[in-house]
């Protein structure tokens, strides 16, 4: 069985320990994303990285944040209220479908999600559909070692893996970065 985030434990999201270890706002501009994109933060549970993304995109960026927890959502809207920020359509999604139109944005973020997920290729097919071409797709992920926290070593997918699975889903790999010592970044195009 797939191992889920619990939504209860959503205070775990948001510390001064993973601030430390993958800043968001550095963590997104490593990532690629800057000012002017239209972005979808999948699974964006609190809005660890929506709300940076908003205050680095600007007013004229579409910021949307998807998950299946109408918990979190309301969480993002507060703090989208508590930043005085306008930009955030929240939006209660499936697991298999988005909600957005084919080639809405440029940037689609998927931070330590994907190996909640069952069906990974449909997943990413999902994905590869509401990027605009020429798009990129920002995934972070445990490293597939035994930690601290995180989902069980059995349930993490190492980075060789994620780059098979995004090729075969239409996307090139443009680079691998290492965040902290428990997680791996890739960015790919959409072909």
């Amino acid at each position: 069985m797939i191992h889920k985030f619990d939504v209860n434990n959503r205070h775990k999201l948001d510390n001064e320990k993973r601030r430390m270890i993958m800043p968001p706002f550095e963590t997104l501009e490593k990532l690629g994303f800057s000012k002017g994109m239209d972005i979808a933060d999948i699974g964006c549970g609190i809005g660890y990285f929506t709300i940076p993304a908003a205050e680095i995109g600007g007013q004229g960026s579409k910021i949307y944040a998807l998950d299946l927890s109408v918990e979190m959502l309301d969480e993002v809207d507060k703090r989208a209220v508590e930043h005085g920020i306008s930009n955030i359509r929240t939006i209660k999604v499936d697991e298999y479908d988005l909600k957005l139109d084919n080639g809405t944005v440029e940037f689609a973020l998927l931070s330590n999600v994907l190996h909640e997920i069952e069906e990974k290729g449909k997943y990413i097919s999902e994905i590869h559909r509401l990027l605009k071409v020429g798009g990129k797709l920002a995934i972070v992920e445990w490293n597939k070692v035994k930690g601290e926290s995180g989902p069980p070593v059995e349930h993490r997918i190492s980075s060789e893996e994620l780059t098979e699975l995004i090729s075969e889903g239409g996307f090139e790999t443009e680079i691998k970065i290492s965040i902290g010592q428990d997680y791996y970044g890739i960015v790919a195009t959409k072909k």
